[in-house]
């Protein structure tokens, strides 16, 4: 007898597939990994969400450090992550000075 969470687990081949990583495990995969990649610090996780593929997520990087650091350049990158947390893709949507406020 199959349960309803065998069968949202299986993949077409009727294999089991891996479980998605928690929320908070995404969130420190994205700024990790996004790190690592740029060479540059992932100051915070501004949003994140399940897809059907894993996790999108935003992260602000500091781009330029500038003294005062009100002055340094900010960068916000979509992140996508497989299930189990992996980066596949990311992309810059957005560069602004730090002490820049949204309106």
């Amino acid at each position: 007898m199959s349960t309803s969470e065998d069968t949202e687990n299986k993949g077409d081949s009727g294999e089991k597939k891996p479980e998605r990583v928690s929320i908070a495990t995404a969130m420190r995969s994205a700024a990790a990994q996004l790190t690592e990649l740029l060479q540059r610090e992932a100051v915070s996780v501004s949003s994140v969400k399940a897809t059907d593929e894993g996790w999108m997520a935003d992260v602000e990087v500091v781009e330029i450090e500038k003294i005062p650091d009100t002055m340094s350049v900010m960068a916000t990158y979509h992140v996508s992550l497989d299930g189990q947390g992996q980066l596949i893709g990311y992309e810059r949507v957005r560069r602004y000075a730090r002490g820049q406020v949204d309106r």
